[in-house]
């Protein structure tokens, strides 16, 4: 290489280095929405703030889009549909859109419970799936409170001291004695009424009946039996309810389940439902059993998961919306969205921005029914 020709390449930079670095990009749409956040300057605006979540960028322009999903069941739940009959025996809601709402038991657990109550305090939801935790948790929380500890407190030293332990909250077990207490005088009820009334226990309507025996206005069972929002949870001998229910077996055997009539009437939810939206916190059962009677009818046409599952190790909680639209759980012409967030941060701002926000609404629809 000549000393000329050296003394030239080092005034300019490599070409190729600039066709690298200085690509040409394309045009993008118009429309696409521009990434900004909110401006302090302009005073403190909690409702701005959230608004501004949509064009924030990652995980809080996700949240803005679930805003947006509930916000648009919300719009379709207020339209009125003739009210028909249909195989199963029950009556089809007589709304747009039917909102399936699940959890699981951590959220019954913490003060997520009271963003729950709410909703079925003011009939804001048609139908309920959660855990057996997420029941008995509630009940529990009528009868003695959980506190604030701490995700660190050492198991051995709880342990010895009747301490149980959720994440960071504590629960004394003496609050599980209080709710043996108080259920198994109602499980001797329900097995006599099944033996001389010839009553057929599900699960949906033991949780029916316990929230009618409750009577206590800060339980969310209390308000969905008030409400006659069926509550589903397929798997209720999962949890304290189950130890009970065992113990029972032995002093007064012979109540009876019946999981099949309970999944006939959730899957008749779905499949008779105009249109049906499914809001899910956390993921397990109570995200699966939820999509799957969506199934029915050939998939949910909204949908919001709130979860911090991921999808890399196959399991359902951890799934994108797309997977359950390969199942035909969701609708291929949907657009669900799936926040990856702790819900108990996420889920009371999502409530003040879709269900409180048009509480006047939705609760002249519940005072007409």
């Amino acid at each position: 290489m000549s000393v000329v020709f050296a003394e030239k390449m080092a005034d300019h930079a490599p070409s190729v280095a600039m066709e690298a670095v200085l690509k040409p990009s394309c045009d993008l749409p118009e429309d696409m929405p521009k990434i900004r956040g909110y401006d302090f300057n302009q005073g403190v605006d909690h409702q701005a703030v959230l608004k501004s979540y949509l064009t924030t960028g990652f995980q809080a322009s996700r949240f803005g889009l679930a805003i947006q999903e509930i916000n648009n069941m919300i719009e379709k739940r207020l339209e009125p549909v003739e009210d028909e009959g249909n195989e199963a025996g029950e009556s089809s809601h007589s709304s747009g859109c039917t909102i399936f709402l699940g959890y699981t038991s951590n959220l019954i657990s913490s003060g997520v419970r009271e963003s729950i109550r709410y909703l079925a305090e003011h009939k804001m939801v048609d139908v309920i799936v959660t855990t057996a935790g997420g029941v008995e948790e509630d009940f529990i929380k009528c009868l003695a409170h959980t506190y604030l500890g701490d995700f660190s407190l050492p198991g051995k030293e709880l342990r010895q001291r009747g301490i149980n332990r959720i994440g960071n909250l504590l629960v004394p077990n003496d609050n599980y004695c209080k709710f043996e207490d108080w259920l198994m005088p109602i499980l001797d009820q329900m097995l006599l009424e099944q033996n001389t009334e010839g009553t057929r226990w599900t699960p949906s309507k033991m949780i029916h009946r316990l929230g009618k025996e409750i009577n206590n206005t800060e339980s969310v069972y209390y308000w969905a039996y008030k409400n006659d929002i069926p509550v589903f949870s397929p798997a209720l001998t999962d949890g304290s309810l189950g130890d009970m229910i065992y113990f029972h077996s032995y002093k007064n055997p012979g109540l009876i389940l019946d999981i099949v009539e309970d999944i006939r009437r959730l899957n008749s939810r779905a499949v008779f439902a105009k249109r049906t939206g499914m809001i899910i916190l956390g993921g397990g059962l109570v995200k699966h059993h939820i999509a799957n009677a969506n199934l029915m009818r050939n998939g949910a046409d909204y949908a919001v998961f709130v979860n911090t599952g991921q999808e890399f190790d196959g399991s359902d909680s951890g799934a994108r919306p797309d997977e359950a639209v390969s199942w035909g759980k969701i609708r291929t012409d949907a657009k669900p969205v799936k926040v990856y967030a702790d819900a108990s941060l996420v889920f009371p701002l999502i409530v003040a921005e879709t269900f409180a926000l048009h509480a006047d609404k939705m609760t002249a629809s519940k005072k007409k029914d």
